[in-house]
Order: C-alpha cells, then sequence, then structure tokens
C-alpha cells in the first residue's frame, strides 16, 4: 500500500452465538453494546473509508445499523463455532464487489476489542503505508514467556514446551515475545485472496499496542476487566 491508494475499508465481524459468554457482542460496556465501541472506532478513523458489519444475527444487524455501520448480511453457514475469519472476509469482500465497493485492501477490526481506538488502527495504516509489508497485526508483549511453558504427555507427566535449558534462565536474558491481541488485522485484498492462507503474510507488519489496550474479550472475566479499565480511566 502507499500513500496514493485508496483507503481501506473496515470489516466487523460479529456473529450472534458464543458459548464462552452468550449474546457477548451485545452486552452492555460502559453504556453501549460491546460491538458500539468498535463500530465508534473505525467511522471515527479517517483512514478508512467504509465501516462494515458482517453478522447472521438481526439484533446485531440493527444495533449495528443505529450505530452508523453497513451490514452485510451473513450466511449461516458461516455463522458456526467452526466458521473462520477469512471465510466470513472473503464473503464480505464479495459483498462489496458485487455492489461495486471492491476495496483494495481492508483492516479486519474483532468486536472483542473494545479498547483498541480510532488513533491506533490509523497509526497502524500509516505505518502500514511506509513499505511494502504483506500484511500488518496487531500485537502486545506476551505476559507470560513461552520459555516458561510446560505441557503434560500422554503419561500424565510435565515436560519443558520448549527447552529444560530455557527453563532457568532469568526473564531479562530472553528474548521479549509478542502474542497476537485480535485487535487490528490489516492487508490487501489481492494478497488475501491469492497468497495468505489466513491474515499473516509475510514481510509481517508488527503494530505494538500496551497490554491495557489489548483486553480481547472472550469470558465474563475478560469482560469485567475490560469495564474496570473504561471505569478508571473515565
Amino acid at each position: 500500500m502507499s500513500a496514493r491508494e485508496p483507503k481501506p475499508v473496515a470489516i466487523i465481524t460479529a456473529r450472534g452465538g458464543s458459548k464462552g459468554l452468550p449474546r457477548k457482542n451485545l452486552l452492555d460496556l460502559a453504556g453501549r453494546p460491546l460491538i458500539c465501541h468498535t463500530i465508534a472506532a473505525a467511522l471515527g478513523c479517517k483512514s478508512v473509508h467504509g465501516v462494515y458489519v458482517s453478522t447472521e444475527d438481526a439484533e446485531i444487524a440493527a444495533v449495528a445499523t443505529t450505530a452508523g455501520a453497513v451490514v452485510i448480511e451473513r450466511p449461516k453457514a458461516l455463522a458456526r463455532d467452526d466458521s473462520s475469519s477469512r471465510e466470513v472476509c472473503l464473503h464480505a469482500l464479495d459483498w462489496l464487489e458485487t455492489r461495486g465497493e471492491g476495496a483494495e485492501s481492508f483492516v479486519l477490526l474483532q468486536p472483542t476489542s473494545p479498547l483498541r481506538t480510532s488513533d491506533h488502527i490509523a497509526r497502524c495504516i500509516s505505518d502500514f503505508e511506509l513499505r511494502s509489508y504483506g500484511c500488518a497485526i496487531s500485537v502486545c508483549e506476551a505476559e507470560h514467556h513461552p520459555a516458561r511453558f510446560l505441557k503434560i504427555g500422554g503419561d500424565g507427566l510435565l515436560s519443558p514446551w520448549s527447552s529444560r535449558e530455557l527453563l532457568n534462565v532469568p526473564r531479562q536474558s530472553l528474548p521479549k515475545v509478542y502474542r497476537q491481541n485480535g485487535a487490528i488485522y490489516l492487508i490487501r485484498t489481492r494478497d488475501f485472496r491469492d497468497r495468505a492462507e489466513g491474515f499473516f503474510l509475510a514481510p509481517a507488519m508488527p503494530f505494538v499496542m500496551r497490554p491495557e489496550d489489548s483486553i480481547d474479550i472472550d469470558t465474563a472475566l475478560d469482560f469485567e476487566l475490560a469495564r474496570t479499565v473504561m471505569e478508571a480511566r473515565r
């Protein structure tokens, strides 16, 4: 992507089903449904030129429309527990193309990252334009280093995930490692269709976010943590 290329569209994926936290995309967080925080962040970012919500759920669709997003009706076959974000985004991109609104690039924004802001999105897009990256993925420093990880084998016993030698190395001596925080994925549409199996395509640009901005809501505990952070910032 160069500075002369069209701005990316924002695709927000939000299905109605959720086993870990039922109806989480509509839960009230700081006075508005969870999904509305992501819609507001996308609409407030001048670096995107369209905000679309893919959903199969009528209530989510109504909330998204009221919040200012354009709704893409997702087939129920793409709203199962095993449906991939790649499949959902390909459907959304096809939907846009059939309406003459095809985008040269897009940014995937998951509604479970309510602390990601318009500024985060804008800075990620701006940084992506500086070089010929294959993709950009938001990350934060991992809370726990994988060198400390253990696994339980078929015999029921513990063994190191990586190596026994690294278990006792001081953390300060280990290289920093980062985890995907689920907030931002940015990639060119053609690359996504033809070259990438998912959202990672080398050379991949890291967009590093603070851990406190990287809460990814999957459980009730995650939700309460996000609520606490938002209330503290108020």
